[in-house]
């Protein structure tokens, strides 16, 4: 085990665990800084002059690079246990995400970029999902940008493979509950990630009614982190909505519930996440990245719906490309 598939573990069992997001950070943030590390023995006081590197993770670093199991490290998985394991085997079984943005909207990096990091991964595909029009704030996409790349994605694929960067949006939820983007153009996408991202301290009832039409909708496949909430810094409160109402309709729909796994949000929380299991939701375990480095976070998502007793039958990211779009009526696209 190198330094990095070792922060990656800790990583994963802090997760497992509900420990802070701050702590779960700091480790994706040393692995992604370790990555250019030469094969072999590092000192930690030298590795701890890295930007992202701190004692702790400095001392997981040179203990692995010697071919040693961190302690820290071994201090988790005894306390995670055995069920560990099978939540380590069902992120291996991980296929791809369906939820990524590139600097077509407020994403960092071109989606080449953001494809290829996701190959790297071992992902067979990826969603690119860029925000809809409405979303001035995040640069989306009017229609006549969305054509545009859709032209540059089929373009690029033609190019690479056996990758495949599917097509997609993000696409916010409208006040009356409607997307936010042209039918034909939605007609025209591999999959369509759906989310409230205006007034999210609405009554319960418009924002249940607004989430309802979203999710019954025809070309809704994913409903993106449900509760809006942030969990660092200032943070943000959740919306208040009729879950029950909302995740039977998502099961009967065959709409997917996000499990979001960036660090600020972790949505939906963990009694959310239990119900959605209950109502027979599936799920999609997404990074919502911003960045190639951010793509890491998948291992967060996994942890949580291992740890509800979640397998891949329920997981859309694990799916096949083939089956995700015969699930999301585009077979054959």
């Amino acid at each position: 085990m190198d330094p990095e598939q070792a922060l990656r573990r800790i990583a994963f069992l802090l997760e497992w665990e509900g420990a802070s997001p701050y702590r779960v950070r700091a480790f994706h943030t040393a692995a992604e800084a370790v990555r250019g590390l030469p094969p072999g023995p590092v000192d930690a006081d030298r590795v701890r002059r890295l930007p992202g590197i701190g004692p702790v993770t400095s001392e997981v670093i040179a203990q692995a690079s010697a071919g040693r199991k961190p302690p820290y490290l071994a201090r988790l998985e005894e306390r995670a246990g055995p069920a560990a394991s099978a939540g380590w085997d069902l992120l291996a079984a991980a296929r791809g995400d369906c939820h990524l943005h590139s600097d077509w909207s407020d994403g960092g990096r071109p989606f080449e970029e953001m494809a290829l990091a996701a190959r790297d991964l071992g992902h067979d595909w990826a969603v690119l999902t860029d925000h809809s029009p409405r979303l001035t704030v995040a640069h989306g996409l009017s229609p006549e940008r969305l054509r545009e790349q859709l032209d540059a994605v089929a373009a690029w694929n033609a190019r690479t493979g056996p990758f495949r960067l599917l097509t997609g949006i993000e696409c916010d939820i409208l006040e009356d509950g409607s997307l936010d983007q042209r039918p034909e153009l939605l007609d025209r996408l591999d999959l369509v990630v759906a989310s409230v991202h205006s007034k999210l301290r609405s009554e319960p009832g418009p924002m249940t009614a607004r989430m309802l039409a979203a999710v019954r909708h025809p070309r809704t496949n994913v409903l993106g982190h449900c509760t809006g909430r942030i969990v660092t810094g200032r943070g943000r409160p959740p919306s208040r909505f009729d879950a029950e109402e909302v995740f039977t309709a998502c099961a009967a729909s065959g709409t997917a519930v996000e499990v979001n796994c960036r660090p600020e949000r972790r949505d939906p929380p963990d009694d959310l996440l239990r119900l959605a299991a209950e109502a027979g939701c599936l799920f999609a375990v997404d990074t919502d990245a911003h960045a190639p480095d951010q793509l890491h976070w998948f291992t967060s998502g996994y942890a949580r719906a291992a740890r509800l007793g979640l397998g891949p039958e329920r997981l859309v990211t694990t799916w096949p490309r083939e089956r995700l779009l015969a699930w999301t009526g585009r077979t054959g696209a």
